[in-house]
């Protein structure tokens, strides 16, 4: 289905279901959605470098505030130019906002009105993350998406602590608005909705937020640890939520099927460590399912690892050798691996959004589900 996109920040081109199909207008340029964000967290996407990125086609990729606030520190970064100069990469950047990072200090942090103390897992130094710092150092970086501080509650977390989590995430996220004004600098500023597993506090979540003064909006809080199907549960009734106009951020997922999920849930924009991790373990994505590489079956495959894909890895190297390059512990192992694992995730992102421009993404989301069903 076609609509007509009206100019500005994000442009509704399509939808097919709730799926949708659309673009998102940056500093940088335009990013096509939905999108698959490769993380780096500490400036660098790992084992891969920034050419290797474009040549896959990516638009945006990610940093983390926590990682690089504390080593090499942001003002660091912004003396050498903010972080697209120096890491040399010419695209897009959301840099989040080390609350999830925070979140997993548990018995190393406190919160309280004022912010986030917490103590770095580096050296035990002491630090304090307010709405305002965190703004500030995203600032420092040159992000073009920058995150406000929210608190991100861990599964099983009770109700009471959860409904009194969801405000202070709101007037946090109020806080961040207020050190970035509209129109003050390039970067755009989302909020992030909360609500930990209760329906009605996620919904809470998003009615506080969802008229306010924001760019776009994050669905946080998901993947940390809960049953895969109260995630999806939870994401089917929270997308739809969100304001239709803007765009939609699922934080931290996933999985090929993960993330044909949240594309029928409604969800525009995506990122996990996943393709990468992966990689340097072995573990590879490909059109025939998921493949061990270190596995004995492939000592004499003189195939390509997956003869439906183009990437560099692909073209050139057999199974084989790369199930070598792993055994052996050699270093382009991770390199040769991670590109094609992202190679993997942002080709199914692009095919997700071919299915939905052409009105057939059930069928589409059936076929990944199919071959990923976990």
């Amino acid at each position: 289905m076609s609509l007509e996109g009206a100019p500005g920040l994000f442009r509704l081109l399509g939808t097919d279901g709730q799926a949708r199909r659309g673009e998102l207008h940056t500093a940088r340029g335009p990013v096509q959605t939905p999108v698959f964000m490769p993380v780096g967290t500490v400036g660098s996407v790992k084992a891969v470098a920034p050419d290797d990125l474009l040549a896959l086609g990516a638009e945006i990729i990610l940093g983390n505030t926590y990682h690089l606030h504390l080593r090499p520190g942001d003002e660091l970064v912004a003396r050498c130019g903010g972080l697209h100069a120096f890491m040399a990469w010419p695209g897009a950047i959301l840099t989040d906002s080390g609350g999830f990072q925070v979140f997993s200090l548990t018995g190393l942090r406190k919160i309280r009105e004022e912010g986030v103390e917490f103590r770095s897992h580096l050296d035990g130094s002491k630090h304090l993350f307010t709405p305002e710092k965190v703004v500030g150092i995203q600032r420092n970086l040159g992000s073009d998406l920058i995150m406000p501080l929210d608190e991100c509650v861990a599964y099983e977390t009770g109700r009471d602590y959860t409904a009194r989590s969801v405000p202070l995430t709101t007037r946090w996220a109020l806080r961040s608005r207020a050190a970035l004004p509209r129109g003050e600098s390039g970067s755009l500023l989302f909020a992030i909705t909360q609500g930990g597993f209760f329906p009605e506090l996620r919904r809470a979540s998003v009615e506080e937020l969802g008229g306010l003064d924001f760019d776009g909006f994050a669905i946080g809080g998901l993947s940390v640890g809960e049953p895969k199907a109260m995630m999806y549960e939870l994401l089917d009734y929270t997308a739809p939520l969100l304001p239709w106009e803007k765009p939609r951020y699922l934080m931290g997922v996933g999985t090929p099927r993960d993330i044909v999920n949240g594309i029928a849930a409604g969800v525009d924009m995506f990122d996990c460590v996943l393709p990468t991790r992966n990689a340097r373990n072995g573990t590879l994505y490909t059109s025939l399912g998921k493949i061990n590489i270190k596995g004995r079956s492939y000592a004499e495959e003189d195939a390509p690892l997956d003869p439906a894909c183009s990437c560099y890895t692909c073209r050139i190297f057999s199974r084989a050798y790369l199930r070598h390059l792993y055994t052996a512990g050699e270093l382009l192992a991770f390199r040769l691996n991670s590109i094609h694992n992202l190679s993997y995730f942002l080709e199914l992102i692009r095919a997700a959004r071919k299915a939905i421009e052409e009105s057939r993404f059930a069928a589409f989301r059936r076929e990944i589900e199919a071959l990923y069903p976990e």
